[in-house]
């Protein structure tokens, strides 16, 4: 294989520089990157996993239910930070990712901030929303940098030493929440500045570093997309259209005229597909009680089928690879299932330490927070390492470490939330942590590979779709759900091991499937119209 290095000088555009002949490396400079990066993603995970240690003081503030909070957590969140990353990871494709990211950090961030003020469901929901799309930016923005400033051979490892900023920001959010809440609520116990309770501080407190952290964002060099294969991809000259392309692809009622422009088929298959859409999110509404769920969950999954069939019709190739590759689908799938089950566990296991077990806010998020993160940026490095050392083995090594997170949790998850001794659930937190962090590197190698340089983003943005839209919009409420119907907090977690069976399945598929997908990439890609 083959690659070339780069950097921007003068305006910001980037260069190629190193002679095709030249073996791939990883520069000084990647490795500045990809630490910013990692500092990026950790503000990325503080600002939206900071609702978990602050979950119960939300409730009792507010009089919320749990299915409430899985909402907040997962669903206004996670739909709105999928949908976006559609438009999105196309701008990561065509744009200046730099700034790119640097943008969505401010957004976000301030949102966060913005959480702060909230005084009822409806406008923390919205600030919810505001952070999921300025989160949006950062995955198909930072994937797409890494891949092109690590070669190959490095980019699971690379991908994992990122994806460990999941876990830092994760567990750091848990140890400064619950400190947070403890000091303003001991310091101001009546007249609080502004009113503000210790929950809303805490949101205000961590969101204002990242406006600061964009400011050195910006300075980033945005290296040659596609160096790192020796496939240079030149800029595109007007990448804004193809960012409104997409965003109107996906916002109804925009989404109907986009399919009468390309014929009276494509509309009615639109149409039948709201329709049914809508029919199904309604039985759900009804049986659950829980109207903006399945509101939110309706016009997600439909605005993903249009904006499928739009990239069908407008990128032919990017479609192939993507959504008519088995690989590809039963890949994120298969991961989708890990995060169904994780993001419902980081989101409850504080709730459930203060709740059942009777640990203090303080507390449960030292114990939660600081082993989480160890945990999760242990598991996620070693399992990339793993992932890469058992590629090189076989074509199909990487679907055996997915798989690995998928089953290993699910033992010390079924003792952790049937316990009330803290000790042994703190010691199994920081397995179950451990073990399902171990995917996230494989998984994301693995999209990377099934693509093309110029289709990244835009893969990104898809695997996102399976981590969001069915991980995070779905694991989190169904736990929340089901512990609102029973009252049991610990059958609600438990009824998130559904997911082990479907995810086993659809790596079966996945680690058949995957050798010859790579294989036959350039085949596939030229046989859909791509130039390459």
């Amino acid at each position: 294989m083959t690659g070339t290095s780069g950097e921007n000088v003068g305006d910001g555009e980037p260069v190629s520089a190193s002679p095709a002949s030249e073996e791939p490396k990883a520069t000084g400079y990647a490795w500045y990157v990809l630490a910013i990066l990692v500092v990026i993603y950790v503000l990325n995970f503080i600002d939206r996993n900071i609702l978990s240690i602050l979950a119960e003081d939300i409730k009792a503030d507010l009089g919320l239910r749990d299915d409430q909070l899985g909402f907040l957590y997962g669903t206004a969140f996670g739909v709105f930070y999928a949908l976006f990353g559609i438009p999105l990871g196309k701008l990561a494709d065509s744009w200046h990712r730099v700034r790119l990211m640097a943008t969505g950090l401010t957004l976000w961030s301030a949102m966060t901030a913005l959480s702060g003020f909230a005084r009822n469901f409806a406008t923390l929901s919205i600030a919810r929303i505001g952070v999921g799309v300025g989160e949006a930016t950062a995955g198909p923005a930072a994937y797409s940098l890494i891949s092109d400033w690590f070669p190959k051979r490095m980019r699971a490892t690379a991908l994992a030493i990122y994806s460990s900023g999941l876990y830092l920001g994760g567990g750091v959010s848990l140890l400064i929440g619950g400190k947070i809440v403890e000091w303003w609520n001991a310091a101001y116990p009546t007249d609080a500045p502004l009113g503000l309770a210790g929950w809303q501080a805490a949101f205000i407190i961590v969101g204002l570093p990242g406006i600061a952290l964009a400011c050195l964002v910006i300075t980033l060099r945005e290296p040659l997309r596609g160096q790192s294969e020796g496939i240079p991809s030149p800029p595109s000259p007007d990448p804004f259209r193809g960012f409104l392309r997409e965003l109107f692809a996906i916002i109804p009622p925009f989404t109907l005229l986009s399919a009468g422009q390309r014929g009276g088929t494509e509309l009615i298959r639109n149409v039948a597909a709201a329709i049914i859409i809508a029919l199904i999110c309604t039985l759900l509404a009804t049986a659950t009680g829980n109207i903006q769920q399945w509101i939110a969950i309706g016009i997600g999954y439909y605005a993903v089928f249009s904006w499928a069939s739009t990239l069908r019709y407008r990128d032919p190739p990017t479609f192939r690879l993507i959504w008519c590759n088995p690989a590809f689908l039963t890949t994120i799938i298969g991961y989708g299932m890990v995060a169904f089950a994780s993001y419902a566990v980081t989101f409850w296991s504080a709730p459930y330490a203060i709740r059942i077990i009777g640990e203090a806010p303080g507390d449960a998020g030292w114990w939660l927070g600081g082993p989480g993160a160890v945990g999760g940026f242990l598991g996620v490095i070693i399992g990339g390492r793993v992932s890469d050392w058992l590629r090189q083995r076989n074509p199909s090594g990487r679907i055996l470490v997915i798989a690995f997170g998928v089953l290993a949790p699910v033992i010390p998850l079924i003792i952790a939330f049937t316990t009330t001794n803290p000790a042994l659930f703190y010691v199994l937190s920081f397995i179950m942590t451990l073990f399902a962090s171990s995917a996230l590197g494989a998984a994301a190698a693995t999209t990377q590979d099934l693509v093309l340089p110029r289709m990244r983003g835009t893969a990104t943005a898809t695997f996102f779709l399976a981590t969001t839209l069915i991980g995070l919009a779905l694991g989190p409420y169904m736990a929340g759900q089901v512990s609102a119907v029973t009252g049991s907090l610990s059958t609600g977690v438990l009824s998130l091991l559904v997911a082990a069976p479907i995810g086993i399945t659809m790596l079966f598929f996945a680690y058949r499937t995957v050798p010859d997908a790579e294989r036959t990439l350039l085949e596939r890609a030229r046989a859909a119209g791509e130039n390459v």
